[in-house]
């Protein structure tokens, strides 16, 4: 059970990671970098923002159920 929270702790975390750095800022960040190919599937770079903003909730929310998990576990 522990093991299986610190994976589930260590994908979130990469995830949460990832999810954050794509997301378009003031300088546009790292994902104006790969809006050609993400406007083809998503649309607009608008449509992608959504989709990170969206996975970044997700990947918080199974970052901090994992961890108190993994305190309550430990």
């Amino acid at each position: 059970m522990q093991i299986a929270l610190i994976i589930l702790l260590i994908l979130s975390s990469i995830g949460l990671i990832a999810a954050v750095l794509l997301q378009s800022g003031r300088s546009a960040g790292l994902s104006g970098a790969i809006t050609g190919a993400g406007e083809a599937i998503f649309g607009k770079k608008k449509g992608m923002d959504e989709l990170f903003a969206k996975a970044t909730g997700v990947l918080a929310a199974v970052f901090l159920l994992s961890s108190l998990g993994l305190a309550i576990v430990s």
